[in-house]
């Protein structure tokens, strides 16, 4: 079974390259690894260049975005199982794409999401775990984490592309279309395949009011209460800052 793997990035010279290695780490062999950068000007395009001969695919020009960026991947992926790794991401061992292809396959499931560290400084500052699927919680507010969802390329292609619109919260928009939109077999894998460095587009507080409104409107736009479920969306955060204080990566 084939895995097609997509980073995003632009000006991402500090952190490319061990996204990339991390992928490259991976013990499974079926990797289809595509880049695609938006014409970045920092020096990331050259980290990328020097792993070019083990990508499958890496494109570098002008884009609209992280979104935009995100469907040209998809578009051009081969792979039965299609995932996302931003650039300021890693999987942390090497077993992991190896791991949710065994479980994709044992449950028959349509998508499987995992757990994931948020981390600042060498330091966990959300342990986010994902839990057991329910529909209801997705009413509730919660989602699962966007880094650690795969989901079946024919699943991928029938819910259609990242809706270019929003330029922070598209993910939401996708999550509900996959979670709760569309009647899929979605599976919870009980381990850690993504650690996060905090800082990126949704991360950063400058980008959080932008992000609230998006998040209201996509909820409004799938028949939700805006406002309340952005706030429930946010308390399920909670538990997750508390679980790092006990934690140590």
């Amino acid at each position: 079974m084939k895995v097609s793997i997509i980073t995003v990035c632009y000006n991402r010279v500090a952190t490319i390259g061990r996204t990339i290695e991390s992928v490259l780490a991976q013990d499974y062999a079926n990797i289809e690894y595509i880049v695609v950068d938006g014409a970045s000007t920092d020096g990331t395009k050259e980290v990328v260049e020097r792993y070019a001969a083990r990508l499958a695919c890496f494109i570098s020009e002008p884009d609209k975005g992280m979104y935009e960026a995100l469907n040209k991947g998809i578009h051009r992926a081969t792979g039965d199982i299609i995932g996302v790794l931003h650039s300021d991401d890693v999987m942390p061992h090497a077993s992991i794409v190896s791991t949710i292809v065994k479980e994709m396959e044992a449950q028959g499931a349509d998508m499987l999401y995992g757990d994931g560290l948020f981390v600042r400084d060498g330091r966990v500052v959300r342990d986010w775990q994902g839990g057991a699927f329910h529909r209801w919680k997705v009413r509730l507010g919660w989602l699962p984490l966007h880094t650690t969802c795969y989901v079946r390329r024919e699943v991928q292609l029938r819910v259609g592309d990242y809706d270019e619109r929003y330029r922070i919260a598209a993910d939401t928009d996708m999550l509900l279309r996959l979670c709760y939109d569309t009647p899929l077999k979605i599976c919870y894998l009980k381990a850690y395949l993504v650690s996060m460095e905090m800082g990126g587009l949704s991360t950063d507080s400058r980008r959080r009011k932008e992000m609230w409104h998006e998040d209201v409107c996509i909820y409004q736009r799938h028949g939700m209460a805006g406002n309340l479920l952005k706030v429930l969306k946010m308390a399920w955060k909670i538990p997750q800052f508390i679980k790092a204080k006990w934690k140590r990566f």
